[in-house]
This record gives C-alpha cells, structure tokens and sequence, in this order.
C-alpha cells in the first residue's frame, strides 16, 4: 500500500491514476466517507479522485481544531496544486464544502476546471435572503444557532446536542463521529468566530457547474436567481432530485448516474 498523502498536515486518501483530478468537500456533520461511493465510480470512469476530512471534523485526530476561512481556502489551494500542479481540477462539493468550494474557486479560477456543487448555491446572495418566507428564516436560524452555541459549550454536552441535531435532521453519518468540534462554521456566520464569513465573495464561479439539490425540504439553500442563472449557462445544468440535503446518501444511483453523465461531456 502507498503511503498515505499528507499536505500541510491533511492526510489525503488519493485513488485511482487517471489524468483528470477530482478534489471532493464533505460538509456537516460528514466526512470523507460521505464520497466513497460517488469516488469508487469516478475511479472506474479514469478519474483520479482525492479527498480528505475538513479540519475540525475529525473526532479521533483534530476535534478541537477552528480554522479561519483564509485559512480553510490556504489548504484547499496547497492540496489542489500538489495533487494537480499541472492543470486544473474538477471539484465535488456538499453543504459546507460548498460554501468553502466556491470560495477557493473564486479567489484562484485558474485551478478549478468545473465545480459539481449538492444542495448549497448562493448562500451569501441578497437573492436568496430575499427569498426564504419568515417561517424559513425562523427554521434556518433555529437549527444554525443551536449548533453554533454547541460549538461554543464544546464538551460532551455540546457533542450530544450536535448529534440530536443531526438525528433531527436525518443526517446519514454515524452518530460516534459526529461532535460540537465540526460546528465551528456556523459559529463563524452567527457570532463571527475566527474571523467569520463576511468577507466571502459573492457566488459566481466562472467555470461550468452542474448544481444538484434535494426538492423535499421546508426551504431551500439557493434562490430561484441561481437556478435560472446556470441553467442558461452553456456547458452548466441543473438537477432536482425527490430527496433532502443528502442527495447521494438518498439516491445514490441515480445521483452518480447524473454525476458521471455531466462529466464524461467535454468541460466548456
């Protein structure tokens, strides 16, 4: 066996030899395994898939572990050119790794050829406030803030309140890995820890997204604007699925079915 890749103290988990480089983002309450699947498929088709958990959520090696979002895009950036130095990659993104996906590819567009991006688009657009009803808003914050505060007690309360969220929210992961340490990013929107997020770029990547979300849910996490915006795009798509956030934990098939199909078309 290989040895494992190690890039600014990330242990990667690198498959397949192929010539085109995926680099997948996990989000909450997930790890790398939320991709094994999706990853084991792109290897056939002759990807070279990469992945590795976001730092802070690992529950055996970094728990305790809060990067800025500066920071977050610095490891994104030194992964990316040492698994792809020579061109640039596709990214795989979900919930959180989205948000961080996106701002990689907005501060350096030379490394990210497309960007298949699950269930998050314009998060931070005046379109998708616009568009959450009250009752949405109310939802959002309830859930966001409860895992923020539990980050911020930490602890073993703070781990049993992030795994009832999670069991709440239907998310697939195991509840042993899941714990307060991995909540940081919501503390960063709602009290503006380690830097907070305002300073993330507005949502627009200038290379094709295929953009996939979850229609069973009580709202959404993009706004009608993003939709119509890459469906008119050439070389971009957009795909619903009967499902909720977790889109390849639901419907995995038909979701790497989709994934597969829009990457073996020439990227635009």
């Amino acid at each position: 066996m290989p040895a494992p890749t190690v890039v600014q103290g990330v242990v990667l988990r690198v498959e397949g030899e192929g010539p085109r480089t995926v680099l997948f983002l996990h989000g909450w309450p997930d790890t790398l395994q939320l991709w094994d699947a999706t990853a084991a498929a792109l290897v056939q088709d002759g990807w070279r898939c990469v992945r590795f958990t976001l730092p802070g959520f690992d529950r055996s090696a970094d728990a305790g572990v809060a990067p800025t979002l500066a920071e977050l895009v610095d490891r994104i950036r030194a992964i990316a050119e040492a698994v792809s130095p020579d061109a640039p990659l596709t990214l795989v993104l979900h919930d959180w790794g989205c948000v961080f996906g996106y701002e990689f590819a907005m501060r350096h567009p030379q490394r990210v050829a497309r960007i298949v991006a699950v269930d998050v688009g314009d998060h931070n657009s005046a379109d998708l406030a616009r568009s959450l009803s009250p009752t949405a808003r109310r939802q959002v914050f309830a859930y966001q803030i409860w895992l923020a505060v539990a980050w911020k007690i930490g602890g073993a309360f703070g781990d049993r309140m992030t795994q009832r969220m999670a069991r709440a929210l239907r998310a697939p992961a195991h509840p042993s890995t899941i714990g307060a340490g991995m909540n940081y990013p919501y503390a960063m929107r709602w009290f503006g820890s380690r830097g907070g997020l305002k300073g993330a770029a507005r949502v627009d990547p200038a290379c094709p997204v295929l953009y996939i979300y979850g229609e069973r849910k009580p709202f959404m996490f993009h706004s009608p604007q993003w939709l119509e915006r890459l469906a008119s795009r050439p070389g971009s798509a957009v795909r619903a699925f009967p499902t909720g956030h977790w889109v390849m934990a639901q419907r995995p098939g038909e979701f790497i079915a989709c994934v597969r199909e829009w990457l073996s078309a020439p990227a635009s």
